[in-house]
């Protein structure tokens, strides 16, 4: 038996640093937060600070018509792989429990319907792609993908929804081999954030 914790690091171990960065409960306490190494006894104002200094220009958004519980992990996906913001669709509700924290180091922006994220998209420049497997949707693999969109997925089982499919630009699809017609928003998420983090990152992340 030992006094280090399961999960995390223990209490910090030598002189404390003289950095305005790090939590001094944490630095006391040890760290059990789900953080990589570098940021471990950080205060979380701190995370989001450097998060925001690093984080890609594509953003992902969910619809959000029927309390959809897979948007936790869409908000955990857009934290691994650094989107820029998340924004919620619909409904401003949601089940945080499947973001396992992650949304408080996430811009979260909540739009009342398609027409306001897609008011939003125009007025910063920004194009909308739709994440479906649709008739006539173009494969994620083949697709183009600019640097500045949104990726834009509806809810588990209805899919995007129509007035979606009315605005985005084009709809990816994401090739499929098995007998069901789609996979849930959160796969699917991190599906589309990674095809994205491998055009246009490469492999700059790291822990």
């Amino acid at each position: 038996m030992t006094d280090e914790p399961p999960v995390g690091v223990g209490p910090w171990r030598g002189p404390w640093p003289d950095d305005e960065r790090y939590d001094r409960a944490l630095l006391r306490d040890g760290d059990t937060r789900n953080v990589v190494d570098r940021y471990r006894y950080w205060t979380v104002a701190a995370i989001v600070a450097d998060l925001d200094d690093r984080r890609h220009p594509f953003h992902v958004a969910v619809e959000n018509w029927q309390h959809d519980f897979n948007i936790g992990a869409v908000v955990r996906n857009a934290n691994a792989f650094g989107a820029r913001a998340v924004h919620i669709v619909g409904r401003r509700r949601w089940n945080r429990r499947g973001a396992m924290v992650t949304d408080r180091y996430v811009d979260v922006r909540h739009h009342a319907d398609v027409d306001a994220l897609a008011a939003w998209a125009e007025g910063d420049g920004i194009r909308l792609l739709g994440v479906d497997n649709l008739p006539g949707a173009v494969t994620i693999d083949a697709a183009e993908i600019p640097r500045e969109c949104v990726l834009l997925l509806g809810q588990e089982g209805p899919g995007l929804s129509d007035p979606a499919r009315a605005t985005v630009e084009v709809v990816l699809s994401i090739p499929q081999f098995g007998s069901t017609r789609s996979i849930n928003a959160g796969a699917a998420s991190g599906i589309a954030m990674y095809e994205w983090v491998r055009r246009h990152a490469g492999n700059s992340g790291g822990r």
